[in-house]
């Protein structure tokens, strides 16, 4: 990367003597190779991010402290490794490599020209859309002389997706269907109808992090409660409904985002119960429901308004299953919350893209055919990574999911947020398990989507195999990396 005005903040040289601690090991005479690796490890940590600017030479040397020569030593080691660049009147700011290895890691060719995005848990579009989109311009004069705002969304779409509600057994009308711009943004609708600020809303550990970060922007509190190896504490989740109290449940009962569990529907009639009790509306993310990798979705436990239709209400999103890029989702909720949604919904908006809609309406016509081949190619990509995995990275441990996009792995050290850093100088973007808990943790977790082709992903699994030997067995870093985006 080129980086001929470093981008990043400045940190002093008392910070960064705090950060080395007692980097100088004792009775060693290579001071400046000691210091260099100790910035080295600041970098790998995530602690020093790209483009932080440096202190100058004689701060540094009196914050240590130690000579200027061996701050000059060091600094000319790291700039031969390509992890510091300097240039005359802009100073020396931290610069990750273009290229080489890093931490003892061979050279490796990257598939392509750009990052291998294993962040984001979002396949391309269906091969059908083009083809949709043809066939709206032809309907789309019919509506051209009307406004175009749909408050509740367009009544055709609204329509067909009340049918497949109807069709995995929860009668459903179309006034109980709400469009959104996304299911992100049906959250954020949710949470502003339940919550306010220092409400506490229950949410899974690990969770979706766009999730926790729509509760947080609304000033509420994320209550957690831990998964379990098998799926959902639901004694758990009874005790923090009667203790935390909280206003709502946020939860993911259909291939949950990261474990890839799935409720089953006797979990469901219980949890029901147990909300029915508490008084607690639950908030479900149904996003993924669609893509069971191993049986036809209507073949799956009913969904969770069917055990309590009062108080569930039900996110669903055509972003996992059809394309992001259509920003296209919805709400299904008892018509008085429907009610409550729209008359609030113009502080945020005046409805969703009408095209947009129409095109998910001519996709979901014939839903089962239009994602039959969908689920196929996942199963076959999921089967790649997966292999991958086992040859690359032995000492890795995983459940084979049975739908959604990704795999939750647990690895053989501490070092998820280590691996994410080094795998971005191998070409692979990563979020690192801290982004999945409330409060951070899960350094033994990694979330990996199977979305791209079986070749990158088998490619991607070897390159996680040698950055995983690079760090495995090194203690927690104490600081995350910047966030990537996370979908």
């Amino acid at each position: 990367m080129n980086m001929d005005v470093p981008p990043g903040g400045r940190i002093s040289g008392f910070r960064l003597a705090q950060l080395l601690g007692e980097w100088r090991r004792r009775g060693a005479r290579q001071g400046s190779a000691d210091l260099a690796a100790a910035i080295r490890m600041l970098v790998l940590d995530g602690r020093l991010p790209a483009g932080t600017r440096l202190p100058a030479e004689r701060e540094l040397a009196e914050a240590l402290p130690v000579s200027r020569t061996m701050i000059t030593a060091a600094l000319d080691h790291l700039r031969s490794e390509g992890l510091v660049a300097s240039r005359r009147g802009a100073g020396t700011w931290i610069s990750l490599p273009s290229g080489g290895s890093l931490g003892g890691v061979p050279d490796t060719p990257l598939v392509g020209t750009s990052m291998v995005d294993l962040a984001r848990a979002a396949p391309p579009a269906l091969p059908g859309l083009l083809a949709a989109f043809d066939a709206v311009r032809v309907r789309l004069p019919e509506q051209l002389a009307d406004h175009g705002y749909y408050e509740h969304g367009w009544p055709e779409l609204r329509r067909q997706i009340a049918l497949r509600y109807e069709a995995r057994g929860v009668p459903t009308s179309p006034d109980q269907i709400v469009i959104t711009s996304g299911a992100q943004h049906a959250l954020a609708m949710t949470l502003r109808l339940f919550t306010g600020p220092g409400d506490r809303v229950l949410v899974e550990q690990p969770t979706y992090p766009n999730a926790l970060d729509a509760i947080k922007a609304v000033s509420a509190i994320p209550v957690p409660v831990a998964m379990t190896a098998g799926g959902w504490d639901l004694t758990g989740l009874a005790a923090a409904l009667r203790q935390a109290a909280p206003r709502m449940a946020y939860l993911v009962p259909d291939f949950q985002n990261p474990t890839a569990h799935r409720m089953s529907a006797e979990a469901r009639a219980r949890l029901a119960d147990i909300a029915r009790r508490a008084r607690t509306p639950l908030v479900i993310d149904e996003t993924s429901v669609e893509l069971d990798l191993d049986g036809d979705p209507l073949d799956g436990p009913p969904p969770m308004a069917a055990f309590g239709d009062e108080l569930v209400v039900t996110i669903g999103s055509a972003s996992k299953s059809h394309w992001g890029g259509l920003r296209t989702g919805w709400i299904r909720a008892s018509t008085e919350i429907v009610h409550r949604l729209v008359s609030s919904r113009t502080a945020l908006d005046l409805g969703s893209a009408l095209v947009d809609q129409m095109v998910l309406a001519e996709m979901i016509a014939d839903p089962a055919h239009s994602l039959r081949s969908r689920r196929a190619l996942l199963a076959v990509q999921r089967d790649a990574l997966l292999d991958g995995i086992r040859e690359h990275c032995p000492g890795w441990r995983f459940d084979v999911p049975s739908g959604g996009l990704s795999v939750w792995c647990e690895l053989d050290a501490p070092v998820s947020t280590r691996i994410a850093v080094v795998a971005q100088n191998h070409g692979i973007r990563l979020a690192p398990g801290s982004r999945f808990g409330v409060h951070g943790g899960f350094e033994r977790w990694l979330r990996l989507p199977f979305v791209l082709s079986p070749e990158l992903l088998r490619d991607a699994a070897r390159r996680l195999g040698l950055v995983a030997a690079s760090v495995s067995g090194l203690a927690v870093p104490t600081d995350p990396p910047a966030d990537v985006p996370v979908a």
